[in-house]
């Protein structure tokens, strides 16, 4: 399976200059746990995530008065649509991040999640041999 088919084609856009609290309640309303950030004076995308949120809050930063563009993820990696979601889902485990901007042609067509290629593999009928071992297993 590739990347095209698990990524969302429709991603939720905010300006460098939204405040976090703006962008944490337009990701909330989406349901989506990032914000690609465009900005005219940068050369490509940048990306605000749920953990980029919880870093400047964890800090006790104002989210009234902190600007997306001073809490953007930093050292992107830029996904194909037709990368397999195995070559994806590596590149997000050796980064350590759990979303990719997919470009093709230099033109921006998409996000996908960590939660999109679960979602692609369970329906793809891929199951789990890890026992679940404990009450505690489910809330991690």
């Amino acid at each position: 399976m590739q990347v095209r088919e698990g990524m969302s084609a429709t991603s939720l856009t905010v300006g460098p200059g939204h405040t976090l609290r703006e962008a944490a309640q337009l990701m909330h309303e989406r349901s989506v746990g990032s914000a690609i950030v465009l900005d005219g004076d940068q050369p490509g995308p940048g990306l605000l995530t749920e953990r980029d949120l919880l870093h400047a809050i964890g800090r006790g930063l104002d989210p009234d008065t902190e600007l997306v563009e001073d809490h953007l993820t930093s050292d992107l990696v830029f996904a194909g649509p037709d990368w397999s979601l195995e070559q994806a889902a590596c590149e997000m485990v050796r980064g350590g991040f759990r979303h990719l901007i997919v470009v093709e042609g230099g033109d921006l067509v998409g996000v996908l999640s960590m939660r999109d290629v679960v979602r692609c593999w369970t329906e793809d009928g891929a199951v789990c041999a890890v026992p679940m071992s404990g009450s505690g297993a489910a809330a991690r």
